[in-house]
């Protein structure tokens, strides 16, 4: 079955690098991105997971966990990671599913049922699919979901823009215009009515439309 926006991530146990986790239990009261990878030691994905680590603090500030998977046994991530470290100037310092039989790839839907119960023999190109970046919130919902060509490099910096997006409107009722960045005007959901929007934001707001109300982003 697909997965959606709104949907429950569903919930797995497995190894990683840093020992073996149930997922919902791993993720607790916070927010959690579950990004994969098609196999190790490949270069796009390695420039992915560095680039990772050396955010991993402005992740840290916002209460979200950082998980990777990889369709490979844990040992072999363990020695992808030395290249990781030694390229791209960051270790990784977060965990990394080993999925060598390919089961949390085919639960998130990455790859069909018939693909097969083993990594062994199969090269990236078998496992293109699995390039996905899931946003999942405290309540075990997914909030996003992204998916790149093997060829191009994801963009992390727009994970955390969204991560702060997806965290303003569920704590203040508010959402983000195009390109928005963190610190400039938001917009009222239409949901608020302008009665409950002056309890919210008591410093007022500008009316462009009824339903289009701009408001500066919530502290």
């Amino acid at each position: 079955m697909a997965l959606r926006l709104n949907d429950t991530a569903p919930d797995f146990a497995a190894e990683t690098t840093e020992g073996p986790i149930r997922f919902h239990d791993w993720i607790g009261d916070g927010w959690a991105v579950l990004f994969s990878h098609p196999k190790d030691f490949t270069p796009v994905c390695t420039t992915e997971l560095g680039y990772m680590a050396g955010i991993k603090a402005e992740f840290d500030k916002r209460n979200c966990k950082i998980l990777g998977l990889s369709i490979d046994p844990v040992d072999s991530h363990a020695e992808w990671v030395k290249d990781i470290e030694e390229t791209q100037g960051h270790a990784v310092n977060y965990p990394l599913i080993g999925d060598p039989e390919l089961k949390v790839a085919k639960l998130y839907d990455m790859l069909p049922a018939e693909a097969g119960d083993a990594s062994a023999g199969r090269t990236a190109a078998d496992n293109a699919t699995v390039r996905t970046v899931f946003l999942i919130g405290p309540d075990k919902q997914i909030k996003m979901q992204l998916t790149y060509p093997m060829s191009t490099g994801r963009n992390f910096d727009e994970v955390l823009r969204v991560l702060d997006s997806c965290q303003l409107t569920a704590k203040h009722k508010v959402a983000t215009p195009v390109n928005w960045q963190h610190g400039e005007d938001v917009i009222i959901v239409p949901a608020v009515s302008n009665d409950e929007a002056k309890e919210r934001f008591p410093d007022g707001w500008k009316t462009l439309k009824p339903y289009y109300r701009v408001v500066a982003q919530p502290k």
